[in-house]
């Protein structure tokens, strides 16, 4: 053992055959004292928690950063249209910054319960904004899909 982090439990044992495991010894995985096994006790009310040790913190991290990637993949998308879509206008370019800060304001703001419907609003936009240039309308479709999966794992995992 050369990691400090690891440390000796008990006596060291020579590798050979496995001894079948006492009442002092456990044959499963060595687990940190005080941690609960995965599969741990139910809560009362019969609802399977979902191993996450702070599930609405984690559901918040996947708005938030579906929402960050939206904005940079809508900020990186401008100068390829104009190359090869040819005539993005200035109104086009517009809604795409508007739609990218509006995503970035909704990622720090993913706290709040409305931020996931106002999320939802701004895919509707995003769709809509296809009416400025075809190729912002696929983009609208792919983040659309995403952002309706990140809703369904929402779902899961606070019930």
């Amino acid at each position: 053992m050369t990691d400090p982090r690891q440390r000796r439990t008990g006596p060291q044992q020579p590798a050979g055959p496995q001894q079948p495991a006492g009442p002092e010894q456990s044959s499963g995985a060595e687990r940190p004292v005080g941690s609960e096994p995965a599969d741990g006790p139910e809560p009362a009310s019969g609802v399977r928690r979902s191993g996450l040790r702070n599930p609405d913190k984690a559901v918040r991290g996947l708005g938030a950063g579906t929402m960050s990637l939206e904005a940079l993949v809508l900020l990186l998308a401008i100068q390829p249209i104009r190359v090869v879509g040819g005539d993005l206008s200035g109104a086009a370019i517009g809604a795409i910054v508007a739609l990218a800060v509006a995503c970035v304001v909704l990622a720090g703001m993913m706290r709040r319960p409305w931020a996931w419907h106002a999320g939802t609003v701004l895919q509707g936009l995003l769709l809509l904004s296809g009416l400025l240039h075809w190729s912002l309308f696929v983009l609208g479709v792919i983040f659309a899909l995403v952002w309706a999966y990140a809703l369904h794992v929402r779902r899961v995992i606070l019930g």
